[in-house]
């Protein structure tokens, strides 16, 4: 898309995530609010596993009774994904629906490549938490795609060894940092949880939580704060563990992660609600002896988490049967049959609240059998979610953190200085791509 386009774009669809005025629906055949007469048939490209099965819960039932046959097709997910859409997109032939995490939605509505659905959706934003919602509006009047599952961020830690080491569950960063020092003292060998440098939603995600706006647009120009004061804090926070030496250094995901969790060298890990499945593989001979509890707080007196993860399903401009998509995608989300399906077939943690206490959710995760209220605690820190502020160049800032943050994390340098370099490289990239880009 040339870049004159994309600038104008910028300042009319994507005043994002600044409250700014309702974003103007994309025109198409079917952008009345009307579902189309006759059979509809359309296309889901998703990545989610078993999304198939829970389609055709919808092919049997109201799909039938309406006319409206969706078909799936399994895709990449990440980067490509985005890229393929847009591609796509610019041959006019994206599918009717599409799988976007959060952070994707800013790129694809300033490529104009999704449609605002908000005269298609009915009550659906009473389903899900306003911080949740948020990040499907991009803080505008218009709805881009409604919420399919989230990853809220939370504590997660060995209680047989926390005990051992005579730990308390800490409840604000600074007492996490006490009990990493405390552990380090009672055993040299054994670390509190590492910074890995391989993890940029994780760092995205504790940003959110100190109050971090990353991209922000002001009037026809975004607003870069990659390196604003909450995430300074949060940077230098990580930064001094790792050089202090009481915390470990090394990334996650790894056979010497896998290995650390496992036989206990690592006790805890900040995570999200979807830690359970990770451990399962990562530490089996582990299982039963954790506990999850609230990420800490910067100060006694907060109650909020960062996310880490999670998804959506958008309708496309492309799309001649908007209405008829939209409908589809309110259904997937927040119907009870479709959730308890995503739930049992995905795996996922879904963004609608009421399914978060329901169904698959009532019972603890298999790795976790001992803390029967899992479930309805995740569901209560997911209540608690900060809002997001995400920007058209996402990729470009985690690709950053990676190269900078590895760097610094290695030879346990300035964290601070690792944030710099990713403001500068992202305002760089925007002002490439023909952004405006306010100072």
């Amino acid at each position: 898309m040339p870049n004159t386009k994309r600038r104008r774009l910028v300042a009319t669809t994507v005043a994002v995530a600044l409250g700014a005025t309702a974003l103007a629906a994309c025109g198409s055949s079917d952008d009345s609010g009307e579902a189309a007469s006759g059979p509809v048939s359309l296309t889901y490209w998703t990545w989610t596993p078993g999304m198939d099965k829970v389609v055709d819960l919808w092919n049997k039932g109201r799909g039938k009774k309406e006319q409206i046959t969706v078909t799936v097709k399994k895709q990449a997910s990440g980067d490509s994904l985005v890229t393929k859409i847009l591609t796509a997109h610019k041959a006019k032939q994206a599918p009717d629906l599409v799988q976007a995490e959060y952070q994707a939605l800013p790129t694809l509505v300033s490529n104009d490549a999704l449609a605002d659905i908000s005269k298609n959706v009915g009550d659906a934003k009473s389903a899900f938490a306003d911080g949740v919602w948020q990040q499907t509006t991009l803080g505008t009047d218009a709805v881009y795609a409604i919420p399919q599952d989230i990853g809220p961020m939370m504590f997660y830690y060995r209680e047989d060894l926390f005990k051992k080491y005579g730990l308390t569950v800490p409840t604000t960063w600074d007492q996490f940092a006490e009990t990493a020092r405390k552990l380090k003292k009672a055993s040299p060998d054994t670390d509190l949880t590492t910074f890995s440098a391989n993890d940029s939603g994780l760092f995205a995600g504790l940003a959110q939580q100190a109050g971090a706006k990353w991209w922000t647009a002001s009037g026809n120009k975004w607003k870069v704060g990659i390196n604003d004061a909450a995430s300074q804090k949060v940077a230098k926070f990580w930064g001094g563990l790792v050089k202090e030496g009481v915390i470990d250094n090394q990334p996650m995901y790894t056979p010497a992660w896998n290995k650390a969790l496992d036989t206990g060298k690592q006790i805890a890990w900040v995570s999200a609600v979807w830690a359970p499945g990770t451990l399962t593989t990562a530490a089996p001979d582990t299982k039963g002896k954790w506990a999850m509890a609230p990420l800490p707080q910067w100060s006694a007196s907060e109650n909020v988490t960062g996310s880490w993860g999670g998804s959506s399903t958008a309708v496309t401009t492309d799309s001649e049967h908007q209405a008829a998509a939209a409908e589809f995608a309110a259904w997937l989300n927040t119907d009870k049959d479709a959730l308890n399906a995503l739930a049992k077939e995905s795996g996922i943690y879904p963004a609608s609240t009421a399914a978060q206490t329901s169904g698959a959710f009532l019972t603890p995760p298999d790795y976790f059998s001992d803390q029967a209220d899992f479930y309805t605690q995740a569901a209560k820190i997911a209540e608690t979610t900060a809002p997001s502020a995400w920007g058209p160049n996402v990729n470009v800032a985690y690709a950053s953190f990676n190269d900078a943050f590895g760097a610094a994390a290695k030879n346990k340098s300035d964290f601070a200085a690792a944030l710099d370099t990713m403001q500068d490289e992202t305002v760089a990239d925007l002002k490439k791509q023909g952004f405006g880009v306010a100072q």
